[in-house]
C-alpha cells in the first residue's frame, strides 16, 4: 500500500496526470523518488505514440517540432521548467551563494530566466525538426534516464538549505532503496537505448554523464548543495544534451 502511495506521490507532484488524494507524510513519501524514473517513461511512451501518429499522418515539420516540444510541458505541467528558468536567473546574477540560493526561493522571473526559456524552447523546437521516426524510442529512453539521475542525486547530493521540495524529498525517503531503484531504472533504460541502437545510444548516455558531472559541480561550487530547482535545471539540460546528440549522431549516419 506504501508503494501505491508513493507512486501517487511522485506522479502527483512531477505530472499532471491525475491521481487519487495521498497524504504526504513520513511513510507515505519514503518511496515517491523511486517512482520518478516511472514518470519519465510515461512521458517516454507517449512521445513515441504521439511523435510516431504525426509523422505517419504526415504533419509538417513545424507542427512536428511544436507538438513535441510542448508535450513534455503538458504532461509535467512545467516543474521542472520552472527550476531551470529560477536556476538561470541565479547564475547570472554573479552573486555570491547567499544571493544566489535567495534568487532560487523568489517566485519572480527575472530576465534570464525569460531569455534562457526561450532559447531552450527554440533549440529544443530546432532539433525536433531533424528528427526521424528511428530516432523516438532512443529518445523516449532519455525522459527515464534524465530522472533516474535527477532521483539519485536528490538522495545523494548534500541538500543546499534545510528547507524547499529537494529537502522534503531528502527527509522522507528510504534512501538507500531509492539509490538502487533509480540506479537499477538508469541500467535498465540505458541498456534499452544501447540494444536500439548502439551508436545512439552510446552518444545519448556519454551526454548524460557529462552533464551530470557539470551538475555535481555546480551544485557543489555555486550553491553548497542541491535543491528542487536546481534537480529541475539538471533534468532540462540533460534531456536537451541527449536530444541533440542522438540528432547530431543519426545526421552523420550513426545507427
Amino acid at each position: 500500500m506504501y508503494l501505491l502511495k508513493s507512486c501517487a506521490i511522485a506522479f502527483s507532484m512531477y505530472s499532471k496526470i491525475p491521481m487519487p488524494r495521498v497524504d504526504w507524510n513520513e511513510k507515505n513519501m519514503k518511496y515517491a523518488m523511486c517512482f520518478f524514473p516511472v514518470v519519465g517513461g510515461v512521458l517516454g511512451v507517449l512521445e513515441v505514440i504521439v511523435g510516431g501518429l504525426l509523422l505517419d499522418l504526415g504533419a509538417g515539420t513545424f507542427l512536428f517540432a511544436a507538438a513535441m516540444t510542448l508535450l513534455p510541458v503538458l504532461v509535467t505541467g512545467g516543474i521542472h521548467m520552472d527550476g531551470f528558468m529560477d536556476t538561470m536567473d541565479a547564475l547570472s546574477s554573479y552573486g555570491d551563494r547567499e544571493k544566489k540560493l535567495a534568487i532560487l526561493k523568489d517566485s519572480n522571473s527575472g530576465a534570464f530566466a525569460i531569455l534562457g526559456m526561450c532559447c531552450y524552447f527554440l533549440w529544443n523546437a530546432a532539433i525536433w525538426s531533424e528528427v526521424t521516426k528511428d530516432m523516438l524510442p532512443v529518445i523516449a529512453c532519455g525522459y527515464v534516464i534524465s530522472r533516474s539521475m535527477s532521483g539519485f542525486s536528490v538522495v545523494t547530493f548534500p541538500a543546499a538549505r534545510n528547507s524547499g521540495l529537494a529537502r522534503t524529498f531528502q527527509d522522507g525517503a528510504q534512501k538507500k532503496t531509492v539509490r538502487a531503484a533509480t540506479s537499477l531504472c538508469f541500467l535498465a533504460a540505458g541498456a534499452l537505448m544501447l540494444i536500439l541502437s548502439p551508436a545512439l545510444g552510446t552518444a545519448a548516455l556519454a551526454a548524460a554523464v557529462l552533464v551530470f558531472l557539470y551538475y555535481r559541480h555546480t551544485c557543489k561550487k555555486q550553491f553548497g548543495g542541491i535543491t528542487g530547482d536546481l534537480a529541475g535545471y539538471f533534468l532540462q539540460l540533460c534531456e536537451l544534451a541527449m536530444l541533440t546528440v542522438i540528432v547530431l549522431a543519426g545526421g552523420i549516419g550513426w545507427r
